[in-house]
């Protein structure tokens, strides 16, 4: 008899980036719940038929809506990302912010399933931020309910990403099982770079700034883009961005691999913050890709990334769809936890569960 997958539900699902790394790692995804509709138009179309719930996680009555829509089957997995604006080094830090206490939504959704484990990501700066309490608080709400929590702050590139990306996770596991992340399967002479990501996707005419569903102009070019391309038979959501002469005037002058710093003076003046004017390297992971699409720019090309260059850059495949206006797309790219991280901690887990 073949074994059954084990099963999970998204909470705070996105697009579904994580979800899909557990999907491509051997699970059924049962689930994604959010509260947005473009994101969750992602989610269904890239989750083998997964189930999708418009809902609100700070109302107990989703949980009941969650069991209806999973039939009450036993859940194995429970993963998620809050919200973390509350918690984020670049929001407002406020202790009390509502968002911060999202997480006890997960909270009561394991209390409920009693998963055989769960997953929760969020950004770096929660481990230390307001002397640590958040991290603490976490951890003692999961341990309350008998879970062995364990938390470690984990650097993309390390697993095969081509982006600079720091997230932290806790896992916890019932009957005394301590998770033991997995190692790093590559060494920094060896991380998969900017070109090796997206250097197989073509260039836009001022005519042709390409279309939602289009073809390969190129082959592929390293093994990480055949790996992208395995089970793609159309290229998606590779559309370029019109900018004026201004502003494309103002990136041919920053050199690969610089920002707003390496331009002359009085030019590119109004955006003079850390992440400004920057052009990413060919020989180098990417910057972190962020939610919006105006300051990071092609290492070679004049124009910021499409939505697939972005989504290459997070290990999206490339027969992942994005769904909802060109803005709504690049924030869902931007949100998600990369699948492939996704999919290196599900493998681990499938050891314990």
């Amino acid at each position: 008899m073949k074994n059954k997958k084990p099963t999970v539900i998204d909470m705070f699902c996105g697009c579904g980036g994580l979800s899909r790394g557990f999907m491509d790692a051997g699970y059924e995804v049962l689930l994604g719940i959010d509260n947005n509709e473009d994101a969750l138009k992602s989610f269904r179309a890239n989750h083998n038929g997964a189930i999708s719930i418009n809902g609100d996680l700070f109302e107990d009555s989703t949980i009941l809506q969650m069991a209806s829509a999973t039939n009450n089957r036993q859940i194995d997995l429970i993963i998620g990302g809050p919200p973390c604006q509350g918690f984020s080094l670049s929001g407002s830090r406020i202790e009390d912010d509502e968002r911060n206490k999202l997480f006890n939504a997960m909270v009561h959704a394991v209390e409920f399933f009693q998963p055989k484990a769960f997953l929760l990501e969020n950004v770096p700066g929660l481990a230390t931020l307001y002397g640590g309490k958040a991290r603490n608080a976490i951890i003692e709400e999961f341990s309350r309910l008998g879970y062995t929590v364990t938390d470690k702050i984990l650097y993309a590139p390390d697993y095969g990403v081509p982006q600079i990306r720091k997230r932290l996770f806790f896992i916890g596991l019932l009957d005394g099982n301590k998770f033991e992340f997995p190692e790093p399967i590559l060494t920094s002479d060896k991380y998969v770079t900017t070109g090796d990501a997206i250097s197989d996707l073509h260039d836009f005419t001022i005519d042709d700034m390409g279309e939602e569903v289009s073809v390969y102009r190129n082959e592929p070019k390293s093994k990480y883009q055949k790996m992208m391309r395995k089970k793609a038979t159309q290229l998606f959501n590779h559309v370029g961005t019109k900018h004026s002469e201004e502003v494309i005037k103002v990136i041919s002058l920053v050199p690969e691999g610089g920002n707003h710093k390496d331009l002359p003076p009085g030019i590119g003046e109004n955006r003079k913050f850390n992440e400004a004017w920057t052009r990413y390297h060919r020989n180098k992971p990417s910057k972190t890709i962020d939610t919006g699409h105006r300051h990071h720019f092609h290492y070679e090309f004049n124009r910021v990334p499409s939505v697939r260059e972005n989504a290459r850059l997070q290990s999206f495949p490339d027969d992942f769809r994005f769904f909802g206006n060109k803005t709504q797309q690049y924030r869902q790219v931007g949100n998600a936890v990369p699948p492939l991280l996704g999919k290196v901690l599900g493998e681990k887990l499938l050891t314990y569960i």
